[in-house]
């Protein structure tokens, strides 16, 4: 797992969507690998800024989904390997969301606010 997270762990984000947890740059860089299809971060700071957050809690360890029931807990469990959140605190843009729904994508907050 090494070379997952960075050093300076103040610069850590989550996605506000898949809750993985990476640094800006790296978000800027590759996008997230759960989500870039549907938010776009890949090449855009601002978007990285609208699409994750800095506010969480927890992290999680996955390197097995299919085969963990934190994962599924977490409803994580068809995400790639790699580090998450447990919650994040923050709401996707309104453009996100409603592009979201337009797909037929319920959007789940990941801070705790919405229960089965």
């Amino acid at each position: 797992m090494s070379g997952v997270l960075p050093p300076d762990k103040k610069q850590l984000r989550a996605c506000l969507l898949c809750s993985l947890v990476k640094n800006a740059a790296q978000f800027r860089q590759s996008g997230c690998e759960n989500c870039e299809d549907l938010l776009g971060m890949r090449g855009s700071m601002d978007r990285v800024a609208e699409c994750t957050s800095s506010k969480f809690e927890g992290v999680i360890a996955m390197m097995q989904p299919q085969d963990s029931w934190v994962a599924r807990w977490q409803r994580i469990e068809k995400f790639t390997r790699g580090v998450y959140a447990i919650r994040v605190y923050g709401r996707l843009p309104e453009d996100a969301e409603d592009d979201l729904e337009r797909r037929g994508i319920y959007y789940r907050p990941r801070d705790g606010s919405v229960q089965d």
